[in-house]
């Protein structure tokens, strides 16, 4: 990178359960329909949409990078602003040394060394961001609250960080940017001081509290690599990670609340210091108020000092945290992002995609195993004050999230698909019943939003709300596809293919698709891709993961449909997709129109092909209480199916379920269910430790010894 930068502002802105063998079937030949033509639920206000980061971003990389001219007047029609954005991110994916070039002098990332490059080796897996870099992401967390000479930089010392609800509490409980730096120093210090040095791991069994984002940032501004565990995680489940990185320190609580009820972890954490050698530090954090166990720190005093933070300047590729995989093939995969990646990555996704900045209060609900906690951190990358909550979504009642929003004075929720539905059929009326006047924006993933769940929010939610369904992962720890504040809102569609995300969707012989399904790919490598991982040292499983099928190509095993007006269908796992006749189908697109109906909870489709050549694809449902899977229900899911998708989409069999597996983030299970069903022993068909319920998966191994019996 020759020359100098040009000036740029900074813009830190009880169910019945049937037996397998009491089946309801029903067959039918199949015919393709075609779905009704999409006309926009939400449109910007023009002003508003001109008002974006994203529009004043490109008209100051339009001047000084090379972006594509665009005025900052509003878009007279959707088709100008999807052209507008478009060309954006043409730009974006076309030249990605100027465009990331672009995002480090717009929001002003700090390099203490120069980049020899921006992009030095394209080439996937191993590609090469910013060679010679030298940053840390934790300085950039904490910047918005830092002292300085100008009155700008230390606004926000006293105006909140983190505001923290729990079930317990009615207030938010309010972290300043102030006593956050503070408290991170402290940390640090303490850390330094135990010998905790660039590169050692630190692990966490933790919730979603304050205290897991002082870990974090104390982690990284030592260099040290942190990862984290959810306190729901079992024993099994948490050592399955921590042991394969051999973590130096632990920070544990002594239990959570959840539910309305007290879970004691003590045990657990009892066991995790048993089998984790490594460890030479347990920090006790003691939720419940159990005294700290034998030779464990305690929080408070850690975090008693009045230190500043002190940055350590790692290269830009430094491993920042691990994530993991859900595990159910198998040990989780053990996935490395580096400091400098996931910074720039989520300053652009967190600025420009939800166009955050230090006016917004950002709320995601999500536990610390998930990576939309690391996302949610992102929003301090900003200077917006992000809400932690530890507790159920449903507890005391279905609306419980909607209330933290209205209570913490949320601008942007983020939630679920799965909330979202549970929601509509809990009949709320959020909108009404609550003062939800400062959300702006309604952010879902997890998995894709039906219909109805665009449908439910813009009638019983808000009018005039941004939903912005995004897709992504944990390989990424960002978003592929997403929200864009100056598009219109169409109904089961994500607005377009994010910034400097070349996303296609691909056919078997790698052709690109449009207005087909097809494997979502990324052909041009994105920051915050894995640097690899964790033992892994020859990259193969890393490569075996993305790579395997299109060399060269990041292969992400969604089904996408990329339409021609530039929005994003997700089907859902492209290894688990449906496939009769050669017609390929997501079974999300099934579980929309089924769980639609008032009697069905939950829904599993699996499609197995058979050893002499047929396809069976029978359809688990999990019922309300007091439903029953008569004629009448089996009738009326098979026409709503038909109706709505397409005779192709009626399943060969009904089955009741008392329930169904999920892994530990909540995720249904498909591919092991797909695996059982087809002999694979439970042991090698899924991790159990991954599992949320291992009774609901033996009832699959039954049912396949049932059909196997059946058939002599």
């Amino acid at each position: 990178m020759a020359g100098s930068a040009p000036t740029a502002p900074n813009r830190t802105r009880a169910l019945p359960q049937a037996s397998p063998s009491a089946l309801i079937t029903g067959r039918e030949t199949t015919t393709v329909s075609t779905p009704p033509q999409n006309q926009p639920l939400w449109r910007p206000n023009p002003a508003r949409a001109a008002g974006t980061g994203i529009v004043a971003f490109q008209a100051w990389a339009a001047e000084h990078h090379g972006a594509p001219a665009a005025p900052l007047a509003p878009a007279a029609d959707d088709d100008q602003a999807a052209a507008r954005y478009a060309a954006l991110h043409a730009w974006s994916v076309e030249d990605l040394d100027r465009f990331w070039t672009a995002v480090t002098q717009w929001y002003d990332v700090r390099f203490t060394e120069a980049p020899d490059a921006v992009l030095a080796d394209p080439a996937m897996p191993g590609a090469r961001w910013f060679p010679g870099a030298r940053l840390n992401y934790a300085e950039h967390a904490l910047r918005a609250g830092e002292d300085g000479p100008d009155a700008e930089k230390g606004a926000n010392a006293d105006r909140p960080a983190i505001l923290h609800l729990d079930e317990t509490t009615d207030e938010p409980v309010v972290l300043t940017w102030a006593e956050l730096r503070r408290q991170v120093g402290s940390l640090a210090a303490a850390l330094r001081a135990r010998g905790v040095r660039p590169g050692d791991r630190v692990g966490a069994y933790l919730p979603n509290i304050p205290q897991a984002a002082v870990a974090l940032l104390a982690t990284a501004a030592v260099g040290a690599v942190w990862t984290s565990c959810a306190p729901d995680f079992g024993a099994r489940s948490v050592l399955d990670r921590l042991q394969q990185i051999e973590p130096v320190v632990l920070f544990a609580v002594d239990g959570y609340h959840y539910g309305g009820k007290d879970h004691d972890r003590t045990e657990v954490v009892a066991e995790l210091r048993r089998e984790l050698p490594s460890l030479r530090t347990v920090v006790h954090v003691p939720l419940l108020g159990a005294p700290a166990p034998e030779g464990a720190l305690t929080w408070d005093d850690l975090v008693a000092a009045d230190t500043a933070p002190v940055f350590e300047q790692v290269p830009f590729d430094h491993p920042l945290w691990v994530l993991y995989s859900s595990g159910t093939t198998g040990l989780p995969k053990a996935i490395v992002q580096s400091q400098g990646g996931i910074l720039v990555e989520h300053l652009k996704q967190a600025g420009l995609h939800l166009d955050l900045g230090p006016a917004d209060r950002f709320l995601w609900y999500t536990s610390t195993g998930w990576m939309m906690w690391n996302f949610l951190l992102a929003g301090l990358l900003v200077g917006s004050t992000i809400v932690t909550y530890d507790g159920s979504p449903g507890h005391p009642d279905t609306g419980a999230l909607w209330s933290v929003a209205a209570r913490t004075g949320a601008t942007v929720l983020g939630t679920s698909a799965a909330y979202v539905i549970a929601s509509r059929k809990a009949d709320l009326h959020p909108g009404r019943d609550l003062d939800l006047s400062a959300v702006r924006c309604i952010g879902t993933t997890g998995s894709p939003l039906p219909p109805d769940g665009f449908r439910w929010i813009y009638d019983e939610v808000k009018e005039d709300v941004w939903l912005a369904s995004v897709s992504g992962g944990t390989d990424v720890c960002s978003c592929f596809v997403g929200g864009v504040p100056t598009l219109p809102v169409h109904l089961g569609e994500i607005q377009a293919p994010c910034l400097g995300a070349a996303v296609e969707s691909w056919d078997v012989n790698g052709r690109p698709l449009t207005d087909e399904v097809g494997e979502l790919v990324v052909t041009k490598p994105i920051p915050s891709m894995p640097t690899g991982f964790w033992n892994d040292p020859e990259g193969t499983r890393y490569h075996d993961s993305y790579f395997d099928m299109y060399p060269g190509v990041w292969r992400h095993g969604d089904w996408i449909t990329v339409t021609s007006r530039g929005t994003v269908v997700i089907h859902g796992r492209s290894d688990s997709t449906l496939n009769r006749q050669g017609v390929r189908m997501g079974s999300s697109d099934i579980y929309e129109v089924v769980e639609r109906l008032p009697e069905i909870a939950e829904s599993l489709v699996i499609g197995l092909e058979e050893p002499d050549g047929g396809y069976w694809m029978p359809l688990f449902v999990v019922l309300t209480p007091g439903a029953e899977l008569d004629d009448d229900l089996i009738g009326r899911i098979r026409t709503s199916l038909r109706t709505e998708l397409s005779p192709r989409h009626v399943p060969d069999e009904v089955i009741a379920v008392r329930g169904l597996p999920h892994t530990l983030t909540g995720k249904r299970i498909e591919v092991p269910v797909k695996r059982l069903l087809s002999g694979t022993p439970l042991d090698q068909a899924v991790n159990p430790g991954s599992v949320d319920n291992l009774d609901h998966l033996r009832w699959f191994e039954q049912l396949r010894r049932d059909r196997a019996a059946a058939a002599q």
